[in-house]
């Protein structure tokens, strides 16, 4: 109780200010506060039409509060609420006196005949309040402004948070009946139905990875986890440029790591199938530049887009996602990476909660867009140091168990080769390139691991069964020509691993000839 009537009196200070100041009359609907409080009084049941709604701050009147909360403490203890019970349970608290007595809860009563309009009475009072707790967050967010000794980016972060705030403690999801909710997933197996690869979700272009998940779901928070240099971008990228071009679905890219230039020009090397090393040194023959300028046209019209602000804060991520949806539609977002973005100022100092905090905003922003978020996140040390197939496992997750539990959907990336390892635990040789998608955790559905290819000299994944100088399902094209070994394009024999600006995320595999000028390849 102390620090909720800390926070009124707060806020009632602030707002009596600015009303003295500006003339203005703050936002308040008593006389609607007394019928509601009358209305539970008279029809004790009715209390459970407000509950969902107002909460003991809810009320101007801070006699209001008081009795509200009592009559919220005689509902969790399964007690009837009406005038006898509730003065009671005020005189017990040593506050009746303080509400105005019988006399004043009596009168209560004598305001409504019944409780036929609570709920609309109950929604005006919310309205009241969230208008006072606006102004409480503006005049906040002014007075600190002032303030010379705050950094502009702590401010704008404060700012941010004070607003979600209000709109996060206010905005509720009414409860559905099993009869529309029903309705509802029969309409979405009414249309995967209808869909011709029968996926309900956002496909990836990874056929096994499709039939397992169905695509991305709405709403479903996806962490992908690797160690550095397994591919943890080269994947997302590959599997964007397939959502975006093969199956026109708009993706955004939210880049803490690379800038937009650098992700463009992994995505230019795959579609193009010249060296990274030919495309880095600019040094093309006409032929090249024709092919290269032919196969970039279909990503240039790709709904592609890419955000690079470094270190972004979950409050700034929420609304740019929020505005992409309304203004393109966008229906799967990516993060590279979530260790790299900032949490809620009072987190910060203590990583793990803020990864925490990151994690569940996350979710909650999955499930208010209903698209998918998917976002990648780096592993501890103890993948190294584990002998056996090295294989990630949940508990590698770096940082904060939250992130296990807030995901739908955990995977990690594995490349046998990166390790040396050359055949399985049966024995059976390992294909050269072979990269598995683990995936650890399903909440809706099955658990595998899933066999692609990595194409080192592309920095890209496909199906494992495509083959390397087919186009394959995904429409991408290995370039070659009888110049090739001298221009340094990727003909067959003569691959080119990636690095430099556009690449630096592969570490050279144990056991591998390739090499690259900065010593990390793509």
């Amino acid at each position: 109780m102390a620090k909720r009537d800390s926070n009124f009196n707060n806020t009632s200070q602030i707002i009596s200010a600015l009303s003295k100041e500006g003339g203005y009359v703050p936002p308040q609907a008593v006389d609607l506060e007394e019928a509601v409080l009358g209305a539970i009084m008279v029809e004790p049941n009715s209390i459970f039409s407000v509950i969902e709604i107002l909460s003991p701050d809810s009320f101007y009147k801070e006699s209001h509060r008081i009795i509200y909360q009592a009559a919220l403490d005689l509902s969790a203890k399964h007690e009837p609420v009406d005038l006898y019970t509730l003065s009671d349970m005020l005189r017990r608290k040593k506050q009746l006196t303080e509400v105005g007595g019988v006399v004043y809860l009596t009168s209560l009563t004598q305001k409504v005949g019944s409780a036929a309009h609570i709920e609309f009475h109950a929604q005006l009072i919310a309205q009241k309040h969230i208008q006072r707790e606006l102004i409480r967050a503006s005049v906040d967010i002014q007075k600190n402004s002032f303030n010379d000794d705050l950094d502009v980016t702590d401010l704008i972060d404060y700012a941010e948070a004070q607003i979600f705030k209000v709109s996060e403690g206010n905005i509720k999801r009414d409860v559905q009946s099993s009869f529309d909710v029903v309705k509802k997933a029969l309409k979405q197996i009414e249309e995967a139905k209808n869909k011709p690869d029968g996926l309900s979700g956002v496909p990836t272009g990874f056929n096994d990875l499709d039939k397992l998940t169905l695509g991305w779901q709405p709403s479903d928070l996806v962490i992908i986890a690797a160690r550095p240099a397994m591919g943890k971008t080269a994947f997302v990228l590959s599997m964007a440029r397939n959502m975006a071009i093969d199956f026109h679905r708009g993706v955004a890219i939210f880049s803490l790591e690379m800038s937009s230039v650098q992700l463009i020009t992994r995505l230019i090397v795959s579609e193009s199938g010249i060296g990274s090393s030919t495309i880095k040194s600019g040094r093309l023959t006409p032929e090249e530049w024709a092919h290269l300028e032919k196969s970039i046209v279909p990503l240039q019209d790709a709904p592609l887009y890419i955000d690079d602000t470094p270190a972004l804060s979950i409050f700034e991520f929420r609304s740019k996602a929020r505005r992409l949806k309304v203004q393109y539609d966008i229906q799967l977002i990516i993060i590279d990476y979530l260790q790299l973005m900032t949490g809620p100022s009072d987190t910060r100092g203590n990583r793990e909660q803020e990864v925490s905090s990151i994690s569940r905003s996350l979710k909650a922003i999955a499930k208010e867009l209903e698209i998918p978020i998917i976002a990648l996140s780096q592993l501890n040390r103890s993948v190294e140091t584990r002998g056996g197939n090295k294989r990630p496992q949940l508990s590698d997750l770096r940082e904060s168990g939250a992130i296990e539990q807030d995901a739908d959907i955990v995977a990690f990336i594995h490349r046998p080769e990166y390790y040396g390892m050359t055949h399985d635990e049966s024995g059976i040789p390992i294909p050269p390139g072979t990269a598995e998608f683990i995936v650890a955790k399903h909440r809706n559905g099955a658990t595998d691991i899933i066999n692609l290819k990595f194409r080192a000299e592309q920095a890209r994944f496909t199906n494992f069964d495509e083959l390397d100088q087919l186009t394959g399902g995904g429409g991408y094209v290995e370039y070659g020509s009888s110049i090739g070994s001298a221009a340094g394009i990727n003909a067959p024999g003569n691959a080119q691993m990636p690095s430099g600006p556009f690449g630096g995320e592969f570490d050279t595999p144990v056991g591998s000839d390739f090499s690259s000028d900065s010593g990390s390849p793509f």
